[in-house]
């Protein structure tokens, strides 16, 4: 298991794990880095009809090990490998235990529907990973952690990587040396996800 301490010095620090075989962790801190302005985060209007119609439910941290599991599950590859193993998954529920990871979850109809979870330091949020059951469940939790960063004053939404997926939203790559300047200014805020 990778200590709670190295991996919030490694956030802190703009770097991430991820396995890359069974029992294999590297460590990246890409350039450039994805992040999505929360000043600028946008919402399509299929997906705004979505939320009007008030489908789902959002819940914090309720069932963390299950979205990081189903997580893990959806980014199975053609060759069945996840960059989430068991010791990437043993790692982060620890640092759920110590309070640094959190998943925001989409339950519909008793059921979780999708969700995500990533780690909160000082006002940055690292969205790790996302997934869904039901269609539009992840977006509805990355709406639900956007206005939830908004409102506690968060000012950094890292997303690693841009995806297509991603930037219908806003995602947006930056350059390594600006993606260190925003972290080092997020951490001296002081702002809690729960």
């Amino acid at each position: 298991m990778l200590p709670v301490d190295l991996l919030v010095s490694a956030y802190a620090s703009g770097w991430f794990p991820m396995a890359v075989a069974e029992g294999e962790i590297r460590w990246f801190s890409p350039d450039p880095r994805g992040i999505i302005p929360l000043d600028t985060f946008h919402v399509p209007r299929r997906l705004r009809r979505v939320l009007r119609a008030g489908g789902f439910t959002i819940e914090i941290n309720r069932r963390f090990e299950e979205v990081i599991r189903a997580c893990a599950a959806a980014d199975r590859g053609d060759d069945g490998g996840t960059w989430i193993d068991g010791e990437i998954l043993e790692s982060y529920c620890a640092l759920h235990e110590a309070g640094y990871a959190h998943s925001v979850e989409a339950w519909q109809n008793g059921r979780l529907a999708g969700g995500l979870y990533g780690v909160a330091l000082g006002g940055a949020f690292f969205g790790e990973s996302m997934f869904h059951r039901v269609t539009d469940a992840s977006k509805v939790a990355l709406v639900a952690l956007v206005e939830r960063l908004r409102a506690r004053g968060f000012t950094l939404l890292d997303t690693q990587w841009t995806t297509a997926h991603l930037e219908q939203f806003g995602a947006v790559e930056i350059p390594r040396a600006r993606y260190v300047a925003l972290l080092e200014q997020a951490l001296q805020v002081e702002a809690h996800f729960v």
